[in-house]
């Protein structure tokens, strides 16, 4: 029962975070919406369907975050200056979330630690 939980939260948590994973791995290039349903898989374990991909993209597209263009018979998608603005803010943001979880369990371990030394 447990696991049936964990695993629509972590389904549920990589929907609600779809965009930026998009956003981020687009850095490294451009990307296709087959690409997408690729990666989640390749990453993640997860098949995500082509409606939900693709209505991301159109989102983000519509955002201004990443713009769509031909490549013979396939639509790819790369950032826009928009985008790459936007994903260098949530890359910083990251770092600093990082370290403050990292500082809060470092803390809760010391605090921990001189529980039990008392």
């Amino acid at each position: 029962m447990s696991s049936e939980i964990i695993e629509r939260l972590r389904k549920r948590t990589l929907q609600n975070f779809m965009d930026l994973l998009i956003l981020a791995e687009m850095k490294k290039g451009s990307l296709s919406g087959y690409d997408v349903i690729g990666l989640v898989h390749k990453k993640f374990d997860l098949l995500v369907s082509s409606g939900t991909v693709y209505s991301l993209l159109y989102s983000l597209e519509r955002d201004g975050l990443i713009k769509g263009v031909w490549d013979h018979r396939k639509r790819v998608y790369e950032l826009s200056e928009k985008g790459e603005q936007n994903i260098e803010v949530i890359t910083k943001v990251n770092e600093e979330a990082k370290n403050f979880l990292r500082n809060l369990s470092l803390l809760n371990a010391n605090s921990h630690a001189k529980q039990i030394s008392t």
